[in-house]
């Protein structure tokens, strides 16, 4: 059965995303030719990624026109995006999940192949960890102090 893993770089003081949706100009203060190396040798265990409709849509916009090793991997890997609203995936390889989330991910984790990653994707992330059903978390953390912003508290129980 399939790994499901939460990765997510998060502050110093807690938060995942600054006072707006996409506000990740932190993330951008710390990524670098190490975190990258880091980030593609952990993308070895990738067999899907699953997104919220918010984060997706933010991931293909950023992804779908950039270049490099991390846009290849990220515009080739296969993508599930759990959604109520969204009617079509555009994204290569995207794929749409608009049933119950619970059952949804079970039969996803039950399927052959590498581990399913969770990247932000905050309100599908909270009903995941309520629902027991993610395996690991890994926690970047990115040594700042935002002070305001989104809080990684729907990871605690």
């Amino acid at each position: 059965m399939r790994q499901l893993v939460a990765w997510n770089l998060m502050t110093l003081d807690g938060y995942f995303e600054d006072d707006s949706k996409w506000d990740l100009g932190f993330h951008q203060d710390f990524w670098g030719e190490e975190l990258e190396r880091f980030s593609l040798e952990h993308a070895q265990e990738v067999g899907t990624l699953l997104f919220g409709r918010t984060t997706y849509e933010g991931m293909a916009a950023h992804w779908q026109p950039a270049e490099g090793a991390i846009s290849d991997f990220m515009n080739g890997v296969e993508k599930v995006v759990a959604t109520r609203t969204l009617e079509r995936a555009n994204w290569t390889n995207s794929q749409i999940l608009s049933g119950d989330l619970h059952s949804g991910v079970v039969d996803l984790k039950k399927k052959d192949g590498n581990d399913i990653y969770v990247f932000g994707s905050a309100n599908p992330l909270a009903d995941l960890l309520n629902f027991g059903l993610v395996d690991e978390y890994r926690i970047c953390l990115v040594p700042v102090l935002l002070g305001r912003g989104k809080l990684v508290t729907f990871w605690v129980k």
